[in-house]
């Protein structure tokens, strides 16, 4: 539930205690057992930040005209904009560059350059942080000789898919083939004989045909 901003309060001493309710009987038996040790306790009614007699002194009361909240206003503390302080530093940096730049325009604009002018001189290099000068030496190609690159390199394990790459027929021309050739020399079934051999072509008997 949200925090109640009007309830019944328990005062002891003089401060406030953490009794707290929306109905008034509801601290009465609370409060006589604080009595019987702190005589001064009392109840009171807390509304807009302060402590009341009771409801009605809140309603006889109203809160003056200048309380009221306007376009600044922010809960607790000063009741300002805590952010607002960066807000009106940075308007006012935008509003300084803004003014730079539009005297510059109208600066260059109304003073054109002489067509014989010199140019205006090249800022120097900034020094080195060692606190050498800056190195204006003309540097030429690199043409140092370089050996081979002997590092040690390893297998490529990078995977590879099928090669689906679209292929022709092979039209490349053929000559005749020369290769000498002997006798068929392998081995066979019993009842044969090997081509070449005998005086006929055809296979022996028993033999089938090749």
């Amino acid at each position: 539930m949200p925090p109640r901003y009007a309830y019944w309060t328990i005062l002891a001493g003089g401060l406030p205690t953490s009794f707290r309710a929306a109905d008034r009987e509801d601290l009465l038996p609370t409060l006589r057992r604080l009595q019987e040790r702190h005589p001064d306790a009392e109840m009171k009614w807390f509304a807009r930040g302060k402590l009341w007699a009771s409801p009605e002194a809140v309603r006889s009361d109203p809160p003056p005209l200048s309380s009221s909240r306007g376009r600044e206003w922010r809960p607790g503390g000063e009741h300002r904009d805590p952010r607002e302080k960066f807000k009106a530093a940075k308007r006012d940096r935008n509003q300084a560059l803004r003014k730079q730049r539009f005297a510059r325009k109208h600066e260059t604009g109304s003073a054109p350059a002489k067509p014989n002018s010199a140019p205006e001189p090249r800022p120097l290099p900034r020094p080195r942080p060692d606190g050498r000068g800056p190195d204006t030496r003309p540097r030429g190609p690199d043409t140092r000789p370089r050996g081979p690159d002997t590092r040690p390199r390893g297998p490529d394990t990078r995977p590879r898919g099928p090669d689906t790459r679209p292929r022709g027929p092979d039209t490349r021309p053929r000559g005749p083939d020369t290769r000498p050739r002997g006798s068929d020399t392998r081995p066979r079934e019993p009842g044969t004989r090997p081509q070449g051999q005998g005086k006929g072509r055809g296979p022996a008997k028993g033999g089938r045909r090749r």
